[in-house]
């Protein structure tokens, strides 16, 4: 690795929406803590962090999220009646949920600005070094046979390599721009798990004016520069601060890539997403695929 290349440690994570695509399941309980399969959605994306390497999560979370820090924190009672139970599968799996040397804190978002005003909030803590953004209602989830969590391990490789910032996206259909950054790579195209370089990125575009089909889909390693972009980065789409304009003004001076992945992305923010995410993971285990083949065949005979 070049001496000049900062190596990527920290991770920021915002957890601090509504969950209003998800309501009323999300009426009190945050979003981020509805399963996914036998975990909540928070934990799958924060494991997904530790195992590419990053060793310091920070939550950008506000005044009612205090459960998503209890579930990573100790919780004596439960811990005692399991041990107590002899309990031990159990037992590791709330015990052991972070593991020794990583590091996580917590900073509030007093007021709902957007993405790029919740990253920034964190800037104190980035202290000038590289990071991840991992949106936490999106789950990458790989396809077998590769390794778990390839892509965004394959990201950090890359930063490392080059010291270029790195965006995961992904084909989309072209009539679902508008819900979606999309980046312009000059009409080029990444080859799958490798980056390429970026040539404007834009917010939502219309079908017509989009510059691609590769769609932003929630992961990030930037550059610390971008933090000060996002100082003086004016409000956007939907009166926020969107990260997409501050990551445009970069290429005005610097490089960002556009990391292809072909793993399935779930937008668990909503309910497709969320029970298509659910269904991927039950359909990994042995001991529910078959229940779910039985389920899926009787409801086919009954329509």
């Amino acid at each position: 690795m070049h001496n000049k290349i900062k190596k990527l440690t920290k991770a920021i994570i915002p957890v601090a929406g509504l969950g209003t695509r998800m309501l009323p399941a999300t009426k009190a309980i945050p979003k981020e803590l509805l399963p996914i399969y036998d975990r909540p959605i928070i934990e799958h994306v924060v494991q997904e962090a530790i195992t590419a390497g990053i060793t310091e999560i920070i939550f950008i979370t506000r005044s009612g999220k205090e459960a998503i820090e209890n579930h990573f924190d100790m919780n004596y009672e439960l811990e005692h009646r399991l041990d107590k139970k002899g309990n031990q599968i159990t037992l590791d799996s709330v015990k052991n949920i972070i593991p020794k040397g990583i590091k996580i804190s917590s900073i509030r978002q007093h007021n709902a600005l957007g993405l790029g005003h919740a990253i920034l909030c964190a800037k104190h803590l980035i202290n000038n070094e590289p990071f991840a953004v991992l949106l936490p209602d999106v789950m990458v989830v790989e396809d077998i046979p590769h390794p778990k969590n390839f892509s965004l391990s394959s990201m950090k490789k890359s930063w490392d390599e080059t010291g270029v910032g790195q965006i995961m996206v992904q084909s989309i259909e072209n009539k679902d721009t508008e819900s979606y950054g999309i980046v312009d790579t000059n009409g080029e195209y990444p080859k799958p798990f490798s980056s390429i370089g970026i040539k404007k990125l834009v917010e939502k575009p219309s079908p017509v004016n989009s510059p691609s089909n590769l769609a932003v889909l929630g992961r990030y390693i930037l550059p610390a520069d971008i933090m000060d972009i996002l100082e003086n980065t004016l409000e956007g789409v939907g009166g926020e601060i969107q990260l997409t304009d501050a990551l445009d003004k970069f290429l005005n001076y610097g490089e960002l890539n556009a990391f292809l992945s072909t793993a399935k992305i779930f937008d668990c923010g909503n309910k497709k997403g969320f029970i298509g995410a659910n269904l991927m993971f039950g359909m990994r285990d042995p001991e529910i695929s078959d229940y779910l083949k039985d389920l899926f065949d009787t409801f086919n005979k009954n329509i």
